[in-house]
């Protein structure tokens, strides 16, 4: 079962880069929550710290794609040197701000700026394409490793973020994530033999967005509504865990989902499928929804424990088998582009879950938040039943994706 992964770190510098891109994620599950921690413990209003949290979300988003095709155009080291030395100001800015007590301004100037920092994940996985050229199936192993590996980070940092931020010195919860980026970040760019070659494009190249790309469109309305089932469950789940009178538990109900998630991944990732991509993802999102359903029998924290193990068991394959669509989808030459939209549509689509759950369960308590889960999952399947076959005739690269021979991305000016 483990032949495919040991064959993944058989590969020169693989186990290097993927150990520095798992330090540089670090980020993406700890600063959240300590935004929140500590503005609301320093500044007494869960408001402010909400509202800054947002922004931070909000600045992720719609940064990212824009930072991945600027990674595309020039070069992991060129782009994300800059990008992660500004989410580190701004980090070290959130750290200063909430010591000094200062105006609220400067708390979403941080949350700005330390949103600057790229999608890491898809940087990592857009290396192990192009370490994988010669070997593609097993890129499929590789981003099965990728996405338990993220699995692995929303397990810890949540119970990081707590700790640090909690602590005698809780502006910890900023600094700890700004020296993984330090640390992660560096070693990651520093990794020049393994960084992808900037392409030149020839005059067959589309232009633009990838969202333009055929099926892409498409995949993304999908994973836009299974953001919106992880963000409404993380609010009933909390919701359902007050009810029970053991609000304090609902951390370590989350963390269950995540580990089923990232057990998932690795043995999904440990088997060579025949079937295509686009198959494979419509079956995930299938049994994603079957899951959810089982949402509406749970009466105990036990079994909402048990049954967020079996729906995260289908999480890692839906992301998994979706990127690995997106990657047919789309130019080699604009797969950061395309894999970080994947990310935007799902943190979207987590903020509008959270929002709609919340307003759901104020009316009718956890179980109507379950309900709205419900009801999401099964429009994503019949969204992908229509789209299937629309996703699987985009699926394969077009002939014109790839018509130029690369550049060395050293030598490509920013």
């Amino acid at each position: 079962m483990l032949r495919p992964y040991r064959d993944l770190f058989t590969r020169p510098g693989a186990v290097a880069f993927s150990a520095a891109a798992l330090i540089a994620r670090v980020p993406m599950a700890t600063v959240g929550i300590a935004i929140v921690l500590v503005v609301s413990a320093r500044y007494g209003s869960y408001g402010l710290a909400g509202r800054v949290s947002a922004a931070l979300v909000v600045t992720v988003a719609a940064t990212g794609p824009w930072i991945a095709r600027l990674v595309d155009r020039h070069g992991q080291a060129k782009v994300m040197r800059p990008a992660l030395a500004t989410s580190c100001v701004g980090l070290v800015g959130l750290a200063v701000a909430t010591t000094a007590h200062a105006h609220p301004a400067w708390l979403y100037a941080g949350a700005v700026l330390g949103g600057c920092g790229g999608n890491v994940g898809a940087l990592v996985r857009t290396r192990w394409s192009h370490a994988l050229a010669d070997e593609p199936r097993l890129v499929h192993t590789a981003f099965s490793l990728e996405s338990a590996l993220d699995e692995l980070v929303f397990v810890v940092g949540p119970v990081l973020a707590t700790v640090l931020a909690t602590s005698a010195v809780p502006q910890l919860g900023f600094l700890v994530p700004c020296a993984a980026v330090v640390v992660g970040g560096a070693w990651f760019v520093a990794q020049r033999r393994t960084e992808p070659p900037v392409t030149a494009h020839g005059p067959g190249h589309r232009g633009g967005s990838v969202l333009r790309l055929r099926g892409v469109a498409l995949l993304l309305v999908a994973f836009v509504g299974t953001g919106v089932i992880f963000g409404a469950t993380d609010v009933a789940t909390v919701a359902f865990a007050a009810e029970q009178g053991h609000k304090s538990t609902a951390g370590a109900v989350l963390a269950v989902f995540a580990a089923g998630s990232m057990t998932s991944g690795f043995l999904y990732g440990a088997r060579h499928w025949r079937a295509s991509q686009a198959r494979r993802f419509a079956t995930a999102v299938v049994l994603l929804a079957l899951g959810v359903c089982l949402f509406l029998l749970v009466s105990s924290l036990g079994a909402l424990a048990g049954t967020m193990f079996v729906v995260g068991f289908a999480i890692s394959p839906s992301i998994i088998a979706g990127n690995g669509l997106m990657q047919e989808l789309i130019p080699a030459s604009r797969l950061t582009e395309g894999l970080t939209w994947i990310g935007t549509a799902i943190t979207f689509g987590a903020s509008v879950g959270s929002a709609a759950a919340g307003a759901r369960i104020d009316d009718a308590g956890s179980h109507g938040g379950f309900q709205l889960i419900v009801a999401v999952a099964l429009s994503v399947v019949a969204l992908v039943a229509l789209a299937y076959p629309a996703l699987r005739r985009a699926g394969g690269r077009p002939a014109h994706d790839e018509v130029a021979a690369p550049v060395a991305a050293a030598t490509t000016e920013p």
